[in-house]
Order: structure tokens, then C-alpha cells, then sequence
């Protein structure tokens, strides 16, 4: 192994001993911790993100994954992304030091932000960062006069209309300004090595990637024109990191790998690699928050009878019982240590519609109450989900969250909210044992090659993937 991550750095998960039972250990510690009171906190399992690693390899297997920073910085992430051999894309100087404070070779790292400030890209200089991207003039004179010697990558636009995160407006050049930008970097002696794109997260149609490929394809064609050594394309971020998403991980890949075989077979002398963000860590984080206050409103109340309008599609059905068996002369307002304005900006930003999983399931016998989840802030913006169904809960008690991976650690709230979130990280010995085997050279053990073995401690995950010897990237360049 590289020696980023040790069995110091996580729980180990035994046979027979899941992360919900260490989930539960947790909530239990931290309701009767007298000192050090929190009121929230997440669970890693690494053991996932190994899983989510090898299954990307099976499904592309000719890219080479990048791991997007900014989405989940945690130091175990970033240890076990590290230990599997992935590159960095980092957005900033801070993303750039944490990386290489682990231990990361600056051969490994993108500076994948086409909107650097200039000191950031003298750093970049002076620690050896050589990939950069630009989507326009005055950015690739910046990079001229701060980092002469840098290979660059053109960032172009994409149709993302049809994405939940639209890029295309605030980064990518136009193919019609592609040409132009290759001859002003050829004038300025700067070298363009490859072609970057990215779709934006949460796009509905797969074909967005082929489209981008094609053009891709056209601005390779001008590069060698004009005298670039283009030998790098990079297909940016947007892949599910959840399942149930609307395009499947598989739909999205068998997509890729016909364009790929269609503008850049096989054997063409280019390295393909992507950044993936939610897609690593999504899946692998289950945040626990407390109920830190709560409130019965009765329905009557003005201004209780219709839910207020921010929050509309977290509705669910009413239980299809009496009135007087489910509790629906009340709503409950519960207040949460964190809310939109910290870990739950997902809210905001991605309107998304958080919903609790209870730690015990309630009874067929104990009714149900029209219910509110709300943050810690005195704003009335601070709505995490509305509409739900929940028995009666009390302080102190935890509301547990799936899928809270992404764009969340580092986000405690600022207006009210906890600080930085305590990350206890777990992996399973098998998840463990299968990390270390991978990394080891395919000589080393030849029986083994294609051997199936469970990658991950995950809540009944029972996938298992054959999988050759874990292709390592030696340096982007």
C-alpha cells in the first residue's frame, strides 16, 4: 500500500457487526455525554467509497477518476482516494494544500478552476502543479505571466439546459471561440494539452456526454492544427452518486464508451479522465441530528393551514387513518442543531427534501403527527422538510439521514449552527482486506486475479465485483 490510510484512521467494522450497530453506539454515547455535548455528527463508510472505486473502473474502464475536492474534503476521503490511486482536481490554493499535506505528488494534482486568482496561480508555480484549465483570454494571460511553464486545458461549453446545476454560463468557451483561444496560446508559447467539458450535476440525458465527446473531438482537430500536443480529455463531473437517480451510473457509462470508441478509439494515444465528486461520497455519509427543541401547533392556529410555499414537494400522503387515531388536530415543529444555512443546504441549492430515518421503527399502534423539521436559525427560511409523518419524538432524540456526502462536511451552520461536524469513518475488515489486495502488484498473486470479493461494509450491500488489478495513475502528464 502508499501508506496514506491506516487501520488508525477508521473503525474497523467485524463480521457479524454492521455500521448501523456502530451508528447506534454513537447516538447512544453521544445522548449520554455529559461533557462535549453535539448535535450532529456523521458516519463515513469508507468501505463504500472503495466499492463505488472498483465499480467505476469495471464500468470505464479507459478513464482515470479525479476526485473533485470541493465536494467532501474529510481527511478520510482523502486518504483512501489517495490510498486507490486517484488524481486531485482542486478548485483552490486551500484544496491544493490539503492534498499535498497527505502526501499527494503534485504530478497528481489538476488546478481545475478556470477562475484562478493570481496568487493562487503563482503557488500553483512554485509547488510544481502543471495542469491548469482556461475558458478565455484573460484568464490564459494571467496564467502567461504568473506560471509560463504550465500545460493547459481548454474548457469548453456544454448544452446543460436540461441539468440541475447549470455550468455553461459562468465557465466553458464557445467551439466558436476555441480556435482563437489555440492561437493566442501558441503566440504566448503556452502549451494546450487536452480538452476539459463538464455537464453539470443532475442531467437527465446521458447523450449530453457524446455531444461534448463530438465537440471535444473539434477542438483536438484545431489544437493539431495549430501545433498543440493535445494528449488529455477530460470529461468533467455529473455522475450519480445515489441509486434511484434518473439516469443509472450504467446508463451514463455505456454512453461514454461508445463516443470514446466512436471520436477516440482505443490505442489513439489519449488520456481520458473525469472528476467525480458526488458520485465518490454521496452514498457514504449517514449525518445524525439532534432534536434540539420542539413545538405543537394546533391546526386552527391562523396561518397553519397551508404549508408555507418554500417547501411544497416535501409533502407526503396523510396516513389514511381517524383523525383522532393519527393526531391531526396538531403539527409538530421540531427544531434540528443544523439546517438550510449549514449540512442541509442541499434545501437551496439542489431543492432537494431531507427525509429522517427514525433510529427505532414506531409501532403500528402509536399515531402519526403532521410534522416540521426546521433548523436552528431564527429565519423563517430555515425549513429542512415539511409535510412529514412522524410519531411523537422528544429532545435529545437523533433523526438519521442517508446520502449526505456531498457538498456537507465543512458546511456547519454559520448563523447559529454547530461547528464543524465530528466524522467518525468505518470499514469493514473485507472492505479493508480488499483495499490492501488490490493495490498489491497482479504478480504478486496471479491465482487471485479476477477473483470476487465484497468491497464494502455498507447497510446490506451484498454486491460483489471481479475485478483485475487496480490501474494506478503514475502522473497526468
Amino acid at each position: 500500500m502508499a501508506g496514506y490510510l491506516s487501520e488508525t484512521d477508521f473503525v474497523m467494522v467485524e463480521e457479524g457487526f454492521s455500521t448501523r450497530d456502530l451508528l447506534e453506539e454513537l447516538t447512544l454515547g453521544a445522548s449520554q455525554a455529559t461533557t462535549d455535548k453535539v448535535a450532529a455528527f456523521f458516519l463515513a463508510d469508507l468501505g463504500a467509497v472503495v466499492r463505488k472505486h472498483f465499480y467505476f473502473l469495471k464500468c470505464l474502464p479507459r478513464v482515470r477518476p479525479f476526485y473533485a475536492v470541493k465536494c467532501n474534503s474529510s481527511p478520510g476521503v482523502l486518504k483512501v482516494l489517495a490510498e486507490l490511486g486517484l488524481g486531485f482536481s482542486c478548485a483552490n490554493k486551500a484544496e491544493m494544500e490539503l492534498v499535498q499535506h497527505i502526501g499527494v505528488p503534485t504530478s497528481k494534482i489538476i488546478y481545475a478552476n478556470p477562475c484562478k486568482q493570481i496568487a493562487q496561480i503563482k503557488y500553483a508555480a512554485k509547488h510544481g502543479v502543471q495542469l491548469l484549465s482556461f475558458d478565455n483570454e484573460m484568464e490564459l494571460a494571467k496564467v502567461v505571466k504568473s506560471h509560463p511553464s504550465a500545460k493547459m486545458v481548454l474548457c469548453i461549453a456544454t448544452d446543460d439546459s436540461h441539468s440541475l446545476s447549470h455550468l455553461s454560463f459562468k465557465f466553458g468557451a464557445s467551439l466558436k471561440s476555441c480556435r482563437h483561444l489555440l492561437e493566442n496560446a501558441k503566440r504566448n508559447h503556452m502549451e494546450v494539452v487536452g480538452v476539459s467539458f463538464h455537464i453539470g450535476s443532475g442531467c437527465p440525458d446521458p447523450q449530453a456526454y457524446a455531444q461534448s465527446i463530438a465537440d471535444a473531438r473539434l477542438v483536438f482537430e484545431m489544437g493539431a492544427e495549430l501545433g498543440h500536443r493535445m494528449h488529455i480529455l477530460d470529461l468533467g463531473g455529473g455522475f450519480p452518486g445515489v441509486e434511484g437517480a434518473k439516469v443509472r451510473f450504467e446508463e451514463i457509462a455505456s454512453v461514454i464508451n461508445s463516443a470514446l470508441d466512436l471520436y477516440f478509439p482505443e490505442g489513439c494515444g489519449i488520456d481520458i479522465l473525469a472528476k467525480l465528486g458526488r458520485y465518490y461520497v454521496t452514498s457514504a455519509f449517514t449525518l445524525a441530528v439532534s432534536i434540539i427543541a420542539k413545538k405543537e401547533v394546533l391546526l386552527d392556529q391562523p396561518g397553519r393551514e397551508v404549508p408555507p410555499p418554500h417547501a411544497p414537494d416535501c409533502a407526503a400522503p396523510a396516513p389514511s387513518l381517524p383523525a383522532e387515531e393519527t393526531g391531526s388536530a396538531k403539527t409538530i415543529v421540531y427544531h434540528l442543531g443544523e439546517g438550510v444555512y449549514g449540512i442541509f443546504n442541499s434545501v437551496l441549492f439542489d431543492n432537494t427534501c431531507p427525509t429522517p430515518v427514525l433510529p427505532k421503527k414506531p409501532s403500528p399502534e402509536q399515531p402519526l403527527y403532521s410534522s416540521s423539521l426546521w433548523g436552528p436559525v431564527v429565519d423563517g427560511c430555515d425549513c429542512v422538510a415539511e409535510g412529514l409523518w412522524l410519531p411523537s419524538l422528544h429532545v435529545g432524540d437523533w433523526l438519521v439521514f442517508e446520502n449526505m456526502g456531498a457538498y456537507t462536511v465543512g458546511m456547519g451552520s454559520l448563523l447559529g449552527g454547530t461547528q464543524t461536524c465530528r466524522i467518525t469513518y468505518a470499514m469493514s475488515r473485507v472492505a479493508w482486506e480488499a483495499l490492501r489486495g488490490q493495490l498489491l502488484p497482479a504478480e504478486q498473486d496471479e491465482d487471485t486475479e479476477g477473483m470476487c470479493k465484497p468491497l464494502s461494509c455498507g447497510w446490506e450491500i451484498t454486491d460483489t465485483l471481479c475485478m483485475g488489478p487496480v490501474f494506478t495513475p503514475a502522473s497526468i502528464m
